[in-house]
């Protein structure tokens, strides 16, 4: 089926994750169970297929290094599972800082001086890239860079894939999703739900309550982590569309008003990559009595959705090779928080084997 040609905009925890897998994957094959990966085969192309050939960044220490050595250099703490990674090739660019850091973590993330060191023209180093499509990775709160990275991929006529809170693919007013639908590029989107993350389990659990019969009268979910996404959302400023995205996750499964407390919590160093959830669930069963649901979930969060975006990238590809443009709402119903249309996630998965065969898109 041939490569697909990938860019990343942020070389964080959750890119060297992406980055590892493709190394760590690269002999699997369709006809053997793989753990790790929701699809093996996935119309034709495998994991292996994924080849990196631009990254943007705004961390002096990851600037002008190969993507395969910038990609261990902190505050990144991923798990590292495929230590051997080899040399790319491609050297990390300094991207547009923008909104991308956040005023408390200049320092700690190392971001480069704009008096000593000049951005790329994003756009122009994705066409000398030859780049198939562009994954935006940018920190919770990143507005204008996201529409920044989005707008560079349109204008370099490329598939884009939105893995952090910004409503740029699910929004149906967005003028960056109309534009991917008039160019005929794909998209997907918004804010990455990660293989089995608190998002997906909470969902799945709210749906099992609403089957079974059961009356969901309140929920909350709190998050803690150690990494430098939970040190850029301690400014709740830049919190807003991830609060939206993560509880629409979840009271889109019921028809009915749920009350709910739904967000990240708190920033604890010691904990690096690992995230913790807490959820309960109080409901009201037969006979009006009460069940109380207490859960925690601890999991590293980058390679937690390191394998849904190695299904997206290829979604993307897939609706390269056939020409389909803008939102692609089933790999994004399937992957994503805030899709333009939530729907079951078992039916979700159904849709994303339909559009790998070719039945369905919209």
């Amino acid at each position: 089926m041939g490569e697909i040609r990938v860019a990343l905009a942020g070389l964080g925890n959750c890119a060297s994750a992406l980055i590892q897998g493709v190394h760590y994957y690269r002999n699997a094959r369709a006809d053997e169970d793989v753990p790790g990966l929701m699809h093996v085969d996935f119309g034709g192309y495998f994991p292996r297929d994924l080849k990196f050939v631009a990254a943007f960044e705004v961390n002096r220490n990851k600037i002008g290094h190969d993507i395969a050595e910038a990609m261990w250099v902190k505050p990144n703490c991923a798990p590292i599972f495929a230590p051997d990674v080899p040399r790319t090739g491609v050297e990390v660019m300094p991207g547009p800082i923008l909104d991308g850091v956040a005023p408390h973590m200049r320092d700690s993330f190392f971001t480069y001086d704009e008096s000593e060191i000049q951005p790329v023209d994003v756009t122009e180093e994705l066409r000398k890239a030859k780049a198939d499509l562009l994954i935006n990775y940018l920190p919770v709160g990143s507005e204008a860079g996201a529409r920044m990275y989005a707008q560079a991929a349109l204008d370099a006529g490329i598939g884009f894939i939105n893995a952090m809170p910004e409503f740029i693919v699910s929004d149906p007013n967005s003028p960056h999703e109309k534009e991917f639908l008039r160019k005929g590029l794909p998209c997907a989107g918004d804010d990455v739900k990660s293989q089995l993350g608190a998002t997906i389990l909470h969902r799945v659990l709210t749906q099992l309550f609403d089957q079974r019969g059961l009356v969901v009268l309140n929920t909350y979910q709190l998050n803690i982590g150690g990494d430098t996404d939970f040190e850029n959302m301690q400014v709740e400023a830049r919190l807003k569309s991830k609060r939206i995205s993560k509880t629409a996750a979840v009271t889109s499964c019921v028809d009915y008003e749920l009350p709910t407390k739904i967000g990240p919590s708190d920033y604890v160093p010691f904990l690096e990559n690992n995230k913790v959830c807490y959820i309960t669930m109080r409901a009201k069963s037969f006979g009006d009595q009460q069940i109380d649901l207490f859960l925690k979930l601890s999991v590293q969060d980058s390679t937690n959705s390191a394998g849904v975006i190695i299904d997206v990238a290829r979604a993307v590809k897939i609706a390269l090779d056939r020409g389909i443009g803008g939102e692609l709402s089933s790999i994004s119903s399937y992957s994503f928080k805030h899709p333009r249309y939530q729907i079951d996630d078992f039916e979700g998965r159904k849709r994303v084997d339909q559009f790998i065969e070719g039945k369905r898109e919209r």
